[in-house]
C-alpha cells in the first residue's frame, strides 16, 4: 500500500501539463492510507457530530466501517446517501440552503477532494482565491490593491445562484478533459445526482452541487476555472499599448520647467537665479496638480480580473463602452458555455472614483494630489490613482446589531449609539463572557483590519463592545458599571482571574492590542499568496484504532472511536471523561462493549 503523500505528489507532478490525462484514479480509492489522512483531517470539525440522513455521525468510526466502504467501491455498489437540507440566514435576509452529507460520504468526498486538488491546483489561475490552500479574501484584496491601480471602471460580478445551478453535463465534460478514468467520473456523477431530503421528502438533483459538501468547493473552482482562463485570454486581446500618452498640458509645463532649469544653470546674477528658481518651482507646482497622462488615450487599454468563489471584480482602463461590452461578453460566455446567469442587480459597472463592493469591502481609486519626496528629494504624487480599500459605514452598525450589543436612537436627525447588556450571557461564567467578547472583537478586526479607515471604524466597534461587556457583567451581578470596573480592572485593563489545572492563578484580559491597520503582505495574521506544496499529516487516529487496545479497559478487540463535540461539555465525573480531559482529546478509542456503556451512561 503506497503512502498517501507519495500518491498525491505523483499526481501533482503532472498537474501543470495540461495535455496530460490522468488514468486509473479509481484504484487510489482502495488505499486505506488515503482514508486515514481524510479521517484525520475531518475529525476535529464540530460539524461531523451532526447526523446525516442515515442518522450516523463520526462517532463510532472504525476500521471496519472504512473496509466496508472500500468493498462497496470495488464492486461499484456504493451509492451516496441524499444530503440533509438545512437553511442558514444570509446577510441580505434571505436563506442559504446547506446540504449535510452522511459521514461515510464525507470521508470518501475528502479522499476525492485530495485527489482533485492534487490534479487541478497547479493549473488554477493566480486570480482565483476562493477555497484554495493558504488563500483567502485577504489575498484577493492584496492582489486588487497591487494590480488595479489606475483603473477607470470597475465591473462588480456576481453569478446568480451559482452552487445551485452548476450544470452536471458541463461539469463532467470539464473533468473528462483531464481525467480518463470512467469509473472515477461515474463516482463524481453519483455525488452530483445524490439529491437531498427536506421535510422528510426526497428531491433529486438535476443541477447544482450542495453547499456543505466537501467536494463542492473544489468542483466549483474546476467549473469556474473555465471563466478564469477565458478572462485571461480576453485580457490578452483587450490590452493595448505600452504606456499612456503624456497629456499636452503636462508636457508643456515639463518643457517650461526644463528651460527654467537651463536658465538657472546659465544665470550669472542673483536676480537671474532667483527668477529662474521661481519659474522652476512654479512649473513644478503646476505639474503636481496637472494629470500627467491623457486619460482619454484610446491607444492604451488594460483589463484586470480577480475572483473569489462566485464573486469577481474587473478593473478596466478604457472607456465606459469598453466596460459595458466586457460585462456583456462575460454574460454571454457564462450563458453559452457554462449555463450560468449573471445577477443583474449585483453585476454593476462603477466609475472607479465611486466605491465598488467586493467581499464586504468598498474599493475605489484615490483622486489625490498629496505629494511626498522620494529618496532623491523629488516631489511625487505617490497615492493618486492607487487603490483604496475601505470598511463600509454600515458594516460596523450591522455587526453590532447582529450581536445585539447596541441600541440606536435618533436625536435631532442624528443616530445615538448606546451599548447594552446581553442577558443571554447571564448564566455564563466570567471567563466565558470575556472570551466571547474578545473572540468577536478579534474576528472582526482580523478580517476588516486591512481597511484604510480601520482605526476609526474599529475604535467605534471596540468601544461599544467594551461597554456592552461591562453592562453584561453588571446585569449578571445586579450591580453598576462603575462598581464592576472597580472590581475587575487591574492597571486600567479589565481582568478576569481564574484557577488553572495546576492550582496557579491565571489572568485573562480584555482585548487591549489597539486597532492599527493591518497589511496583508507584512502582517503575519493575514495570509499571503502561497507556493502550493502537497503535504499530509501523520494519522494518529488510525494508529490508535489499529493498536486494537481499548484505551479505557485495555481489552484487545476491534475498536471504535468515540467523539465528543466539545471538551468543555464534559463534566469529568466518569473515568472516560477524566481521561479525555487529561489528554485534551475530543476522541477516545474504545472496544464495542465500553462504547455501548459510554452511550448508555454506564461506563
Amino acid at each position: 500500500m503506497r503512502n498517501s503523500t507519495n500518491v498525491l505528489n505523483s499526481l501533482y507532478k503532472h498537474c501543470k501539463d495540461l495535455d496530460y490525462k490522468y488514468e486509473r484514479l479509481y484504484r487510489i480509492l482502495y488505499n486505506k492510507d488515503m482514508y486515514a489522512v481524510a479521517y484525520q483531517r475531518i475529525a476535529p470539525k464540530q460539524g461531523n457530530m451532526t447526523a446525516g440522513t442515515d442518522g450516523k455521525t463520526i462517532d463510532g468510526m472504525s476500521i471496519e466501517r472504512i473496509d466496508r466502504l472500500i468493498e462497496s467501491l470495488k464492486d461499484e455498489s456504493y451509492q451516496p446517501k441524499p444530503s440533509r437540507r438545512e437553511y442558514i440566514p444570509k446577510k441580505n435576509g434571505k436563506m442559504r440552503p446547506l446540504g449535510i452529507p452522511s459521514i461515510e460520504d464525507k470521508l470518501l468526498q475528502e479522499v476525492v477532494r485530495m485527489i482533485l486538488e492534487a490534479i487541478y491546483e497547479g493549473q488554477f489561475s493566480d486570480c482565483s482565491h476562493g477555497f484554495r490552500p493558504q488563500r483567502s479574501c485577504h489575498t484577493a484584496m492584496e492582489q486588487i490593491s497591487k494590480s488595479f491601480c489606475g483603473a477607470k471602471w470597475y465591473i462588480e460580478g456576481d453569478i446568480k445562484g451559482f452552487f445551485d445551478n452548476i450544470n452536471h453535463d458541463v461539469m463532467i465534460k470539464i473533468l473528462e478533459k483531464r481525467i480518463g478514468d470512467c469509473r472515477f467520473i461515474r463516482l463524481i456523477r453519483k455525488f452530483l445526482n445524490a439529491g437531498y431530503i427536506e421535510d422528510w421528502q426526497y428531491f433529486k438533483s438535476y443541477d447544482g452541487t450542495p453547499q456543505g459538501g466537501i467536494i463542492s468547493p473544489i468542483l466549483a473552482n474546476i467549473y469556474l476555472d473555465q471563466l478564469d482562463k477565458y478572462m485571461e485570454e480576453y485580457a490578452s486581446k483587450f490590452d493595448k499599448g505600452v504606456r499612456k500618452e503624456v497629456s499636452k498640458l503636462y508636457r508643456h509645463y515639463q518643457r517650461k520647467k526644463g528651460r527654467a532649469k537651463v536658465a538657472l544653470k546659465k544665470a550669472k546674477t542673483a536676480e537671474e537665479r532667483n527668477e529662474a528658481l521661481r519659474l522652476v518651482k512654479m512649473y513644478d507646482s503646476l505639474m503636481m496638480v496637472t494629470p500627467a497622462k491623457n486619460e482619454g488615450d484610446t491607444n492604451y487599454k488594460r483589463l484586470k480580473y480577480v475572483r473569489y468563489a462566485d464573486d469577481f471584480l474587473c478593473g478596466v482602463i478604457g472607456s465606459r463602452e469598453d466596460a459595458i461590452k466586457i460585462k456583456a461578453d462575460i454574460k454571454e460566455y457564462l450563458e453559452s458555455k457554462l449555463r450560468l446567469e449573471l445577477s443583474e442587480e449585483k453585476t454593476l459597472v462603477t466609475y472607479s472614483n465611486n466605491p465598488a463592493k467586493f467581499l464586504g469591502f468598498e474599493i475605489r481609486n484615490r483622486k489625490c494630489a498629496e505629494t511626498r519626496r522620494d529618496t532623491l528629494g523629488r516631489k511625487k504624487r505617490s497615492r493618486n490613482k492607487t487603490v483604496e480599500i475601505r470598511i463600509p459605514k454600515d458594516t460596523v452598525k450591522k455587526k453590532l446589531l447582529d450581536y445585539d450589543v447596541v441600541e440606536i436612537k435618533k436625536h435631532n436627525g442624528k443616530e445615538i449609539w448606546k451599548p447594552k447588556a446581553r442577558p443571554e450571557l447571564n448564566f455564563n461564567d466570567d471567563l466565558e463572557i470575556l472570551q466571547r467578547y474578545n473572540s468577536e472583537i478579534r474576528g472582526f478586526y482580523n478580517y476588516f483590519g486591512i481597511g484604510v479607515n480601520c482605526a476609526k471604524q474599529m475604535n467605534n466597534f471596540g468601544y461599544i463592545m467594551e461597554y456592552s461587556m461591562y453592562k453584561t457583567f453588571a446585569a449578571k451581578y445586579r450591580s453598576k458599571v462603575t462598581k464592576i470596573c472597580r472590581k475587575y480592572k487591574k492597571d486600567g485593563i479589565f481582568t478576569v482571574s481564574y484557577q488553572g489545572k495546576k492550582g496557579n492563578t491565571i489572568e485573562a484580559k480584555f482585548y487591549n492590542g489597539g486597532f492599527k491597520r493591518l497589511k496583508p503582505s507584512k502582517d503575519s495574521r493575514i495570509s499571503t499568496l502561497p507556493n502550493f506544496i502537497m503535504h499530509t499529516s501523520t494519522t494518529s487516529l488510525m494508529d490508535r484504532l489499529k493498536a486494537q487496545k481499548c484505551e479505557l479497559c485495555g481489552a484487545t478487540d476491534r475498536l471504535e472511536m468515540h467523539h465528543v463535540r466539545k471538551l468543555k461539555g464534559l463534566k469529568g465525573k466518569e473515568p472516560w471523561e477524566r481521561m479525555m480531559i487529561a489528554r485534551r482529546r475530543k476522541t477516545i478509542a474504545l472496544c464495542s462493549s465500553c462504547h455501548k456503556k459510554v452511550h448508555n451512561g454506564k461506563a
